[in-house]
């Protein structure tokens, strides 16, 4: 797995907007640029945490 770039930014685009349709409720009373910097945020947590996962996984076998 490629650690540098998991995400292309067509995927964080994709993901930027799902996360923002599932949210929505809980988002709504955010800015727009708000809503945008916290899902880029959870997009590059959840891209972080794969990239630990991916490491750790073969030195468990």
């Amino acid at each position: 797995m490629k650690t540098e770039k998991l995400f292309s930014l067509q995927k964080r685009k994709k993901l930027s907007n799902t996360l923002k349709q599932a949210l929505e409720p809980e988002i709504r009373t955010l800015s727009t640029e708000m809503q945008q910097i916290l899902c880029d945020d959870l997009i590059t947590a959840f891209q972080n945490r794969l990239i630990v996962l991916a490491k750790a996984e073969p030195k468990q076998l």
